[in-house]
């Protein structure tokens, strides 16, 4: 297959999905926006960075192209979007905002999952890319509630907000595209931290009371408040806050681990006989809102710092008022759940059923968010102190070899680890003479190698033939004279290009 290409990927869902392809050994092209804070390359970096430091051993780079979804062209430049057309078998979209009310149909979410669901279509229709997993919310639903079935769209439903309604025009637009084949749409509850440490990047909609009843504690804590006192006062808090969000308790909420969502995606993608189908990705038993409650008041109360300073008459109350304006927002959120069918989910992955969303898992994903400041200040973003895609600067930016040449040959080059990559290099005449991003079925052979490897080839502190002749360098396929091999490997690692003149 080639490569697969996926929106998406820096978000909490994508984070995960991009580590369990990886393992798989799936070819991915990640569309990635750049931020103030970091290139696109960078972003990507950093989380593949994450992953290898949980699994002890280096990962492949996948392709990145840098742009974004809100422009009919990707935001990328010609010859990108020629690369993605040819070399791109399938789609996964991913890519969503989770703003829940708009300011204006030129906003977020409107700008994301409508408008830029309709310009990934646009591409994929131009480049005859039939292939489109798309990644909708179980809560396209909107008010129904009862049992919903997997195979059910539009009942003339309400909705609770913005997002709603966008993911709901998006599922209906791609079911609707005619040059596709039947799309296959996954459909998530609620998802939150990791089921084993609690680990997240992102922290909206679960994590929201979480945040503003922590700041409360502190800031009730600050005005020298004992612990005793504020204990009593977040359980008559919690009390009205059921009230003022018209809850009793009683509800249920289809809260979903992470991890499970992307491993149950993955085996779903990775078996073209589970494709065309539309799956729940929702828990066989969902969670009661007062146990989330009580976790939250639980985990809050173990972090309230206690101050030694005298009240100081300020009124706590104003920042209780600010809690419940807050929580406002999200009371569509938390209404009680409809039950979701999951005949085509527990068919397909009869031995991948979600995880029990108990109290000790709530409670793990709960600490894991406070002791992370909910996410600020942001994690520093990983510049590797060698970059092999740097290292090839001149040979990525230079002209494609001449059709003219003679004996021109494609070989693949992928680096895994820290500042690593894949590329394509044309050998031509003996020398290599270009060289694009991305593997494709053109490459007679591929060199497999890790960074520290070419970082070793590229400070001359070790040849091309050592690495190959020690196993450092795994060669895939032929075409090529071996002597050729490690001789383009070499004059790549030593920057010894031979660039055509540019008329």
């Amino acid at each position: 297959m080639g490569y697969v290409l996926v929106t998406g990927a820096t978000g909490l869902l994508g984070t995960y999905l991009v580590r369990d392809w990886l393992k798989a050994g799936v070819q991915l092209a990640l569309l990635v926006r750049p931020t103030r804070w970091a290139s696109a390359r960078q972003r990507v970096e950093s989380l593949v960075e994450h992953w290898e430091k949980q699994s002890g051993y280096a990962l492949p780079r996948p392709v990145v192209l840098e742009g974004h979804l809100q422009d009919g062209s990707l935001g990328l430049d010609e010859s990108t979007l020629r690369w993605a057309a040819t070399n791109c078998e399938a789609v996964v979209h991913n890519a969503a905002s989770l703003t829940f009310y708009s300011e204006g149909p030129d906003s977020e979410p409107w700008l994301s999952n409508l408008h830029g669901t309709k310009n990934l279509l646009g591409f994929a229709r131009l480049a005859k890319i039939r292939k489109f997993h798309h990644v909708s919310t179980a809560y396209v639903c909107g008010k129904r509630r009862g049992l919903i079935r997997e195979n059910e769209l539009d009942a003339s439903q309400g909705h609770g907000n913005d997002y709603e309604i966008s993911k709901f025009q998006a599922e209906e637009m791609v079911r609707q595209a005619d040059f596709l084949d039947n799309p296959t749409v996954y459909r998530p509850g609620i998802i939150f931290g990791d089921s084993q440490t609690g680990y997240t990047t992102t922290f909206h909609g679960f994590y929201v009371p979480l945040k503003l009843v922590s700041t409360l504690l502190n800031k009730i804590a600050g005005f020298g408040v004992p612990v005793e006192e504020i204990r009593a006062e977040i359980q008559q808090a919690g009390q009205r806050l059921l009230e003022v969000m018209n809850l009793n308790g009683s509800e249920h909420k289809n809260f979903v681990p992470v991890d499970w969502v992307s491993a149950a995606m993955v085996e779903l993608f990775l078996d073209p006989k589970h494709h065309g189908k539309t799956y729940h990705l929702t828990p066989r038993n969902r969670t009661l809102v007062s146990t989330v409650q009580d976790v939250f008041q639980r985990v809050a109360l173990e972090y309230v710092k206690p101050s030694a300073a005298a009240d100081d008459g300020t009124d706590w109350s104003n920042f209780e008022k600010y809690f419940f304006d807050q929580m406002g927002v999200y009371r569509a959120y938390w209404q009680d759940d409809p039950e979701f069918d999951l005949t085509n989910t527990t068919t397909a992955l009869p031995d991948l059923l979600c995880p029990e969303v108990d109290e000790a898992m709530l409670i793990r994903a709960s600490r894991y968010a406070v002791e992370a400041n909910f996410g600020w200040p942001r994690p520093a973003m990983v510049k590797p102190d060698f970059d092999v895609h740097q290292h090839l600067g001149e040979l990525l930016a230079g002209e494609q070899a001449s059709k003219k040449e003679t004996k021109a040959a494609h070989l693949g080059l992928q680096v895994n680890g820290r500042g690593g990559g894949q590329w394509e290099l044309v050998l031509a005449n003996g020398e290599i003479v270009s060289a694009q991003p991305g593997i494709s079925r053109r490459c007679t052979a591929t060199y497999y190698l890790n960074s520290n490897t070419f970082e070793g080839m590229a400070a001359r502190n070790l040849s091309a033939a050592q690495a190959i002749g020690t196993g450092r360098v795994v060669i895939e396929g032929n075409g090529v004279p071996m002597d050729q091999l490690t001789q383009a490997l070499q004059r790549v690692a030593r920057r010894e290009f031979a660039l055509p003149a540019i008329s």
